[in-house]
């Protein structure tokens, strides 16, 4: 049952830094940097050891980007966005997209660790094996 008490803090509190960060020095500088702040989802995503887990902590590690996206340091609302049920679509849309995101990097995560078992498998097979 303690499952959830178990992910990796560092990663969530780092991630959500460098997405944060990545918004306003796209806002600040050059707006090339907004895609950019996916890495610290991903980066919140591997940081965990279970899929699921990776999912929430990646939709935990967006919230600085809806605070900054209302704020406006994403562009101006115009339309649909400027209704309440517009905010609340764009907040659901940014945690499932947050969600997405820390999925794979978990996601990346599991599959370099599985790569790198079968890596240290084939090394004790064969020609390769070391001799003590």
């Amino acid at each position: 049952m303690n499952k959830f008490i178990d992910f990796n803090m560092k990663s969530l509190v780092f991630g959500a830094a460098i997405a944060a960060a990545f918004i306003i020095f796209g806002w600040q500088f050059w707006d090339w940097f907004y895609p950019f702040s996916a890495i610290g989802l991903l980066y919140a995503g591997y940081g965990q050891n279970d899929l699921k887990m990776g999912a929430i902590i990646g939709a935990i590690a967006s919230t600085p980007i809806i605070a900054l996206t209302f704020k406006g340091y994403m562009g101006q609302f115009s339309g649909i966005f400027l209704t309440e049920n517009g905010m609340m679509g764009l907040t659901i849309l940014i945690l499932v997209v947050g969600a997405f995101v820390g999925f794979v990097g978990a996601w990346t995560k599991r599959s370099r660790v599985k790569a790198l078992e079968e890596y240290e498998k084939k090394q004790k097979i064969g020609k390769n094996k070391n001799k003590k």
